[in-house]
């Protein structure tokens, strides 16, 4: 199979926290196959993991504006009385520190895991190594916060020749599925581009998938994978957020399209210069229109949640 990575974070078969589904060890399509149907199997019958609205996945294609509606739901939840967690898992995108105003970035969780580090003391890598992990427990220099919203970022590709982002992923994967949040706590992770982090298993701790489609066949189509994805591994509310809306035909297309894929969407923000502006200045956003649509958003998902 090649560079492996386990969904479920076991470091080989048949070690700790292995599930016995074979699919590190599939020879043959047949049998990758029947290995997944049964870690779908095994994570679907784990109900209490997705029982609340506590943990938030961000997904969606390359350059929907996922940073984006990430900032604005943050700040929206924020209103709503609730305390923030971001994190940032997206080795790429530099700048989402800077759209919530911080003028610099708190230090990357993957310094954990350098192997430059002989000529500087050891971090200390207790609290990663708990069962569970309390936002309080988390290491002040790994966070920024302003006003309840605590940001921390797992890490960036910075330089050629650094290698791929797959520790990065596996730190995600068990740091998302480790940390315990209270009541009025949520945990937003802004993923990566793409699909590539469900195949990794980023997204098995989470109770909550929202989809950030904008007006492209290819957004549209991935958000029917991702879709489908979520539903087979149990998370609780798969949602799809259209976003960069230009006209109200353009909302009633995407609708149609995402119904006759079986989508499910929750909202839709429209194309908003202010946002634009914001992000290609690097500055926080403002109050704009899309904040607004986003707020709404906030407050149905938040009645969903709670049966309202």
């Amino acid at each position: 199979m090649g560079a492996f990575h386990c969904p479920m974070g076991a470091p080989f078969y048949d070690s700790e926290g292995c599930i016995l589904c074979g699919l590190c060890i599939a020879t043959t399509n047949e049998e990758m196959v029947e290995a997944s149907k049964k870690i779908r199997a095994y994570l679907r019958s784990q109900p209490e993991r997705r029982s609340r609205f506590q943990k938030i996945a961000i997904c969606g294609k390359g350059g929907t504006g996922k940073s984006t509606i990430t900032t604005l739901m943050a700040i929206a939840l924020r209103e709503e009385g609730y305390n923030v967690l971001v994190v940032d898992t997206d080795e790429s995108n530099p700048g989402l520190y800077r759209m919530f105003g911080f003028d610099k970035e708190p230090r990357p969780l993957i310094e954990l895991l350098s192997r430059f580090s002989a000529d500087k003391p050891a971090p200390d890598t207790k609290w990663l190594a708990q069962d569970k992990i309390s936002v309080q427990s988390i290491p002040e220099e790994y966070l920024l916060e302003s006003d309840g919203l605590k940001f921390m970022m797992v890490g960036k590709i910075v330089d050629p020749f650094q290698g791929c982002a797959c520790s990065m992923a596996d730190m995600t994967r068990d740091l998302v599925g480790k940390l315990l949040l209270k009541d009025k706590q949520v945990a937003i992770i802004d993923s990566e581009a793409g699909i590539e982090s469900f195949g990794r298993g980023v997204e098995r701790s989470v109770d909550t998938l929202l989809m950030i489609v904008e007006p492209s066949f290819e957004s549209i189509a991935l958000a029917e994978k991702m879709s489908y994805m979520a539903d087979g591994i149990g998370v609780r509310m798969v949602k799809a957020i259209l976003n960069k809306i230009p006209s109200e035909e353009t909302r009633r297309k995407m609708i149609e399209a995402l119904v006759k894929k079986n989508v499910s969407q929750i909202g839709a923000v429209p194309l908003d210069p202010e946002v634009s502006e914001a992000g290609f200045e690097g500055k926080a956003l403002g109050e704009s229109k899309a904040k607004e649509e986003t707020r709404k958003i906030a407050r149905l998902l938040l009645g969903e949640a709670n049966g309202i």
